[in-house]
């Protein structure tokens, strides 16, 4: 028989789009099920300051299409010590709550992973990050919709550079992880795409711009946040010295790639982790994150999740897709 009888759901570390709808599949498949859900506001603070609402189905109504989370989300330096995890352990057990779903990044997992193993908790964790940067998914929450964003936003930024002939350094998001540079950069038709994992250097920008054709006006290079040339303004700055001639401008995307509305895929992949994570739990899965891998659910240990996607990761086939584009 099913022990638990009440199940704790949090938004921690940076927001995505997605995570309302990851939310409610959490509170509708508690329901189902025949269990209590509790909502605890601002991450991992909530449960430390037994800052929450009982959740129900009125509480995640007209959710699913919102950007953001309604649960708040925070970075907790408290959380990151022993009296603040006892604080948190103490407030759980006096609501009777058995079992938690987290739902964040690779900080919130590795916060997750230490208070389950201090306190035998069980714990079951949702991918929500835009950069797409944990092991044992195929694709995290957020992801989709933060791409689609770019390539809106980039595909506005090519009319006004094929308008005044204009070279633009689009800087993405992505401080250990490029793969938003990446997909985006493939799909905006970028002459050059520059990620930390694959350490290419403004060198192969140079090369590039020096084969690329005479004739075409416009001109886009994508650069992730963490990329070892240092940004995008350094970037620019480098091309600005180096062609002279070139009218070089600098766009940095920011926090918009974070907003909006999910996209369909988005919704339909929190949706479906949300009841993977309950019925994980139920079944006794814990100190896991729950993922989606060649479209079936799948449990990877913490440990293994936050492992970041590395330049090994991001193959060589990738890396000849954009030369063999770009040529």
């Amino acid at each position: 028989m099913n022990k638990i009888k009440n199940i704790g759901v949090l938004t921690s570390g940076g927001d995505s789009p997605g995570m309302n709808a990851a939310i409610r599949a959490v509170v509708r498949a508690s329901i189902y099920y025949d269990i209590e859900v509790t909502g605890f506001l601002r991450g991992y603070e909530g449960l430390i300051n037994n800052d929450f609402i009982p959740m129900d189905r009125k509480s995640v109504a007209n959710i699913i299409q919102r950007g953001g989370t309604i649960l708040k989300t925070a970075r907790s330096e408290a959380f990151r010590t022993v009296e603040g995890r006892k604080t948190a352990y103490q407030n759980l057990k006096d609501k009777n709550i058995d079992a938690l779903v987290v739902i964040g990044g690779d900080g919130t997992f590795t916060g997750a992973n230490i208070f389950s193993k201090e306190f035998d908790f069980p714990i079951v964790g949702l991918p929500g990050t835009i950069d797409n940067d944990l092991a044992g998914t195929d694709f995290t929450i957020g992801y989709d919709s933060a791409i689609n964003t770019v390539i809106d936003a980039v595909d506005r930024i090519r009319d006004t550079a094929e308008s005044h002939d204009r070279l633009f350094i689009v800087e993405v998001m992505g401080r250990d992880s490029g793969l938003i540079a990446l997909r985006s950069g493939i799909g905006v038709g970028a002459e050059a795409i520059l990620i930390p994992e694959a350490n290419m250097g403004v060198e192969d920008v140079l090369h590039k711009l020096e084969h690329s054709r005479k004739d075409k006006s416009s001109k886009i290079i994508i650069v992730a946040e963490g990329d070892d040339a240092g940004g995008a303004f350094k970037v620019g700055e480098i091309l600005q010295t180096k062609y002279p001639h070139y009218d070089t401008k600098v766009s940095v995307l920011g926090h918009i790639q974070r907003g909006g509305k999910p996209t369909c895929m988005d919704r339909v992949l929190a949706s479906r982790l949300g009841v993977s994570a309950v019925e994980g739990l139920i079944n006794g899965e814990s100190g896991v994150m729950a993922g989606q891998v060649n479209r079936e659910m799948v449990f990877t240990p913490f440990d293994h999740a936050i492992k970041h996607i590395n330049a090994e990761q991001v193959s060589s086939t990738w890396l000849k897709l954009i030369d063999i584009l770009s040529f």
